[in-house]
């Protein structure tokens, strides 16, 4: 690395502080230092690289592409050498897990589970987050996500936790005994999908079918997704997971379920993790283990 042709890292971390923030007066509270001295570091670094990073010619100045790549670069790298700062010298080790998950494998696979990482470590404090909602992982934020999916989020490592397709499911009293071998033959039921997400929507895209809108689609916590779809309020498109033991019983009928192998996936930062995230993610592989 040519270090000599590295900028500054006063302006380097003020025009990290300013993308962060999206003003000079907030990224100069952030470090201490005048809205001015902020505005004199950007110029700086403008001057060094030899390109313009804001655009001034709005009522309120913007990243201009270049700038925003910087911007992306700058936060990756300093969140890293966060990470790392963090985890050698422990100075979050008190700091509550903070993990993020839908409330669909919250309620249904991580909570009938979770008892037995309490047990066995009491003195780590979790946060748990249920939310549909792809929730950023950053340092001193959230620590860990179980993402449904395919594995792939750029910049993070993820781990396949939870094998499980896509299903399709319905109260027998609502579909019958019907033998629906085409998803056309659905498009006339009403839907039901997880809040936050539009399963259902791409699911009818993915055939090429145009769901009748006069049926329409109700968007709820997963738990509640389920219970609707045991009443017969709808079809129901969820993790084939958390429908097993109701399809199992005769509650559920299992219509069609998407064959591309996804599932619910371990989702880390790179890097070096801290102790209580070390142990939480070592538990959770042996939770998964056990339900293979």
């Amino acid at each position: 690395m040519n270090w000599t042709s590295l900028p500054p890292l006063p302006a380097l971390r003020a025009f990290a502080a300013y993308a962060e923030t999206g003003s000079v007066q907030r990224a100069g509270a952030a470090l201490n230092v005048s809205h001015a001295a902020i505005s004199q570091q950007i110029r700086n670094l403008e001057s060094h690289v030899g390109i313009s990073l804001l655009d001034r010619s709005r009522r309120s100045m913007a990243l201009t592409e270049e700038g925003a790549r910087l911007a992306q670069a700058l936060a990756e790298g300093f969140g890293r050498i966060s990470q790392e700062l963090e985890a050698l010298t422990g100075a979050e080790a008190d700091r509550p897990l903070t993990i993020t998950t839908t409330p669909s494998f919250a309620s249904s696979w991580l909570m009938p589970r979770l008892a037995r990482f309490r047990e066995a470590h009491p003195e780590i404090s979790l946060m748990i987050d249920p939310s549909a909602k792809l929730a950023p992982l950053e340092p001193g934020g959230v620590d860990v996500a179980l993402r449904f999916g395919s594995g792939r989020w750029p910049g993070l490592d993820s781990e396949l936790l939870v094998e499980s397709p896509i299903a399709l499911v319905g109260s027998p009293r609502l579909v019958g005994t019907r033998d629906y071998s085409d998803p056309a033959d659905l498009q006339a039921f009403h839907w039901l999908q997880e809040l936050g997400t539009n399963e259902a929507t791409e699911w009818f895209a993915q055939f090429g079918i145009d769901h009748d809108a006069r049926q329409g689609v109700s968007s709820l916590p997963g738990n509640l997704m389920l219970e609707a779809a045991r009443q017969g309020h709808g079809i129901a498109i969820t993790a084939r997971v958390f429908a097993e033991d109701d399809i199992a019983a005769g509650r559920l009928r299992l219509l069609f379920e998407d064959s591309r192998k996804k599932g619910y996936y371990l989702v880390t930062r790179p890097g070096v993790m801290r102790a209580p995230l070390r142990l939480f993610t070592t538990w959770l592989r042996r939770e998964a283990a056990k339900a293979k």
